[in-house]
Order: C-alpha cells, then sequence, then structure tokens
C-alpha cells in the first residue's frame, strides 16, 4: 500500500474521476471514492483525520492500522509518498460502504430522462433503503459526518411510504418494516411516522401478489421548447448536471432550449428546459452568451425563463443589430458554471442503463422496481 500527499491530506487508493463518475461516503475521519462505472473499482480513501478512523482495523487488520495511522501522524507535505510493505485492503472489506456511496450517487446523479427512456427512482424507496445501509454501516460512519443522518433520510417519507405499502409488493412491505423499526429505534418524530407504523402492521397480515409498476409514462406531444413569435434565432444546447440540483431536469443532452426574439424592438432570450422531478427549478440562474450579447436571470418553477439581452456595454440589444448577429456560437449556463463533459454524462448513461438492465446484487429496490416497469 502506497500513502500519497494530496492537498494537505494522506490518499491511499487509485485516482477516481470527477463528478457526475463519483460516488463518495464520508465515514469517521476519512472520505472514501469511488469511479461508478469501473468494474472491480478499488476506493480511494482520503484520511481527514486518522485518529478518527478506528474502522481501519476492519479494512487493513491490526498491524495494517497500526502501519497507517503511524504513517499518517507525518505532515502530508507536497508531493511526500510513504510505502506500506504487506498492508493491503481485505478483499471486500468495503463492499458495504460502496453499495452505501452507491445509493448517495443514485439520489445525486441518476440521469432520469423521459426523452431518453431512463426511468426515475422512488425517492422514497431509494431514501428508505439508504437508511438502512447506513445503519448498518454505523460500525464506519459516524455520527458527525454528512451521509450520517438517517433521521434526515427516513422523515419526509412517511407518506409516500404508505402509499407504497397498498400496492402489496412483500419487497416494499419488508423495506417498510424494517424502515419503522429503525425510526423507532433513532426516535424519527415527524409527521406521518406513527400512521405508517400502524399500517404496516396492518399489511404484515395480508400480504397481496406484487403488482407490476407501470405508473411511469413517456410524454407525448409538443416538447414545451420557448414560444417563437418574432424569433429571430432559436437552438438547443446542453446543461452540466453538476452545476444544478439534482433530480430536477430531464437528463438528456439537448434539452435546454433557446430562442432569441424581438419585440417593440426588445430583445430577449428566451430558455425552456423540461422539469420532471420533484425538486423546483425556481430561481436558479441562467446566462445566456452569443458575442457580445448577454442576458442573466433565473428560471421559474416551470423551468422558463425571458432575460433581456444585453451588449457590452450594459446597453439593450436593438432588433436591427440582433438580426445582424451570428447565434450559431450561442452558449446557455445554467446553474453553476462548471467544467463537467458530454462524455462524462454519457458514461452515466451508459451505466445506469446497463443497472436497470442486468440488476446486480448490490441494486437497490427502487432500482429493480425501475427495472420490472412496462415503459
Amino acid at each position: 500500500m502506497r500513502l500519497v500527499a494530496e492537498s494537505g491530506l494522506w490518499r491511499i487508493g487509485p485516482a477516481v474521476a470527477e463528478v457526475p463518475l463519483l460516488a463518495v461516503v464520508e465515514v469517521d475521519g476519512a472520505v472514501l471514492a469511488w469511479t461508478v462505472d469501473e468494474e472491480q473499482s478499488t476506493a480511494q480513501i482520503t484520511l481527514t483525520d486518522a485518529d478518527r478512523a478506528d474502522w481501519l482495523w476492519r479494512v487493513v487488520g491490526e498491524s495494517g492500522h497500526h502501519a497507517v495511522a503511524t504513517a499518517a501522524a507525518q505532515t502530508a507535505e507536497t508531493a511526500a509518498a510513504v510505502d506500506l510493505s504487506g498492508v493491503e485492503v481485505t478483499p471486500g472489506a468495503l463492499d458495504g460502504l460502496h453499495r452505501l456511496a452507491i445509493g448517495h450517487w443514485l439520489r445525486r446523479w441518476w440521469p432520469a430522462s423521459i426523452r431518453d427512456g431512463i426511468l426515475g427512482l422512488d425517492a422514497a424507496l431509494l431514501d428508505a433503503e439508504i437508511a438502512l445501509v447506513t445503519a448498518h454501516a454505523e460500525d464506519f460512519v459516524g455520527e458527525d459526518s454528512l451521509d450520517a443522518d438517517i433521521a434526515a433520510l427516513l422523515a419526509p417519507h412517511a407518506d409516500a411510504l404508505a402509499m407504497h405499502l397498498l400496492v402489496g409488493d412483500p419487497r416494499v412491505l419488508e423495506l417498510v418494516s424494517r424502515c419503522v423499526r429503525l425510526a423507532e429505534d433513532i426516535g424519527v418524530d415527524a409527521p406521518g411516522w406513527a400512521e405508517l407504523a400502524d399500517a404496516v402492521s396492518d399489511r404484515a397480515a395480508a400480504v397481496a401478489a406484487p403488482a407490476h409498476q407501470d405508473d411511469y409514462a413517456l410524454a407525448a406531444g409538443s416538447d414545451g421548447g420557448p414560444a417563437t413569435a418574432g424569433s429571430i434565432a432559436r437552438g438547443a444546447t446542453s446543461m452540466a448536471w453538476s452545476g444544478v440540483p439534482g433530480g430536477v431536469f430531464d437528463a438528456a443532452e439537448g434539452t435546454v432550449r433557446w430562442a432569441v426574439i424581438a419585440d417593440d424592438d426588445r430583445v430577449s432570450a428566451v430558455l425552456h428546459i423540461p422539469v420532471i422531478g420533484p425538486g423546483s427549478s425556481d430561481g436558479i440562474p441562467v446566462e445566456f452568451r452569443c458575442g457580445a450579447y448577454t442576458a442573466a436571470g433565473s428560471l421559474d418553477d416551470a423551468g422558463r425563463a425571458k432575460i433581456d439581452l444585453i451588449d457590452r456595454t450594459s446597453q439593450p440589444v436593438t432588433t436591427a443589430k440582433a438580426w445582424d448577429q451570428d447565434w450559431s456560437s450561442t452558449a446557455v449556463i445554467v446553474g453553476a458554471q462548471t467544467t463537467e463533459t458530454a462524455q462524462a454524462r454519457d458514461r452515466v448513461r451508459k451505466f445506469a442503463r446497463r443497472r436497470l438492465a442486468e440488476p446486480g446484487p448490490d441494486a437497490y429496490l427502487a432500482e429493480i422496481l425501475a427495472a420490472e416497469s412496462d415503459y
């Protein structure tokens, strides 16, 4: 094993991809990371506080833990490295944490898209199972780590989980029953949980046969693009997932529809991005750029914006100037500007399709139900 200094911290393991291909989980004294679409991916372990990482013996053995702790006590100077002969990660020791990291990745980066035909994952069932996996990893995940808040995962979903019980799928009943017990153990005091516990008791006596999931319908008709009355130019581009909240927009490429329109010599950019998730697009910043002309504003809750164009001197763009402009280089930034690439998003889609086509032993129930759905 080799410890390498990086940004003032000691790191074990290989380099990993950047978001959206990065699955991470915070544990006591460290952050673990994997590249999601790499088979047999080895964890990268970044030690944030080696003294708190008392779980290391479970991963590298007692002697290995001592060797890592001793080496990590040194200052992590730039380009420093320490070779620990004979210290290796025990195969399978991090499998549970890898699954937990994948669960959090599914919450943030799953590329649900009506256009691409990638079904969304049920947020209530996903969060419920992540809560259970987190509880199972209690020897690794400390109370103060970002990924340790089981109550926050469970609290919002009592009503949704109660609705799932009506379908009668025994796998759902088992999952919800375990979550009710967990919620009671940790003292979740949120609306609907007492009623959910009663509903679980009522359903446990008579479980219906699993029902087929068919409630995901592909949208038909208009794509809801921007209005183009008085249109000078129009087009479509893509947005970076890492610049916007997860689970809000259709994750396909080319969903950012734009038009430049003139209305009484007032030139505006009109934008529309399909909103398909439960989250809100309201207030997410957008910026429109083409040559010397820019426009900045924010989306409404329907994923739309109409913003006036200005030039480099902050003067309004006239209709005559707009007709003279070549709009082929138009760029639209939604949310924060990032370096995310279209190739990375394509890898994510391929990874998601593989998980739906052949759910593996680490699959979450939300994925399995999506894979079984008709669409």
